[in-house]
């Protein structure tokens, strides 16, 4: 996926996921959104920047670099759903795109994608974008509602760390 594509799927995954997480239609959603939209587009940017320095979809884009985002709240306090917005940012690239990532990277620059995945500069980028970003706020939702609250996802993963 390319950069707009990239900010449209954080952006509409922060406004859902907000949403998912206070659906009264209050000020707290609101304010539920921009808590969690921010850092996720901030997350969705972070491996893009290999494109600065080192090798693109390689560098920053593998599993290593997820879990620095993932433990960072636990041990910082603060960056909660950063790590969201990195996750989304290889699942757009991995199922959406044709290139893939080198998820184990430095161990081996294998790139993995799916079949699914179209070219970046294809008309069809944003349409796959929206339809793979539904999907994630589906998942989300699933999670959220019907599996472990929120709050014992997150005791379970620090008790985990």
């Amino acid at each position: 996926m390319n950069k707009d594509g990239h900010v449209l799927n954080a952006v509409l995954l922060g406004i859902g996921l907000g949403i998912i997480l206070n659906p009264k239609p209050e000020i707290a959603t609101a304010l539920s959104v921009l808590e969690v939209t921010i850092p996720i587009v901030l997350g969705a940017m972070v491996p893009d920047i290999d494109t600065a320095f080192g090798k693109h979809r390689k560098t920053l884009h593998n599993l290593p670099l997820l879990m620095v985002f993932y433990a960072f709240p636990f041990y910082f306090g603060n960056l909660e759903f950063v790590w969201i917005g990195v996750l989304t940012h290889y699942v757009l690239d991995v199922v959406g795109s044709k290139r893939g990532i080198a998820l184990f990277y430095p161990l081996t620059p294998q790139e993995y994608s799916f079949p699914t995945g179209v070219a970046t500069s294809s008309k069809w980028a944003m349409h796959v974008t929206v339809l793979i970003t539904v999907f994630e706020l589906a998942v989300i939702a699933v999670i959220v509602h019907y599996q472990l609250p929120v709050q014992d996802i997150t005791d379970a993963a620090a008790a985990f760390l």
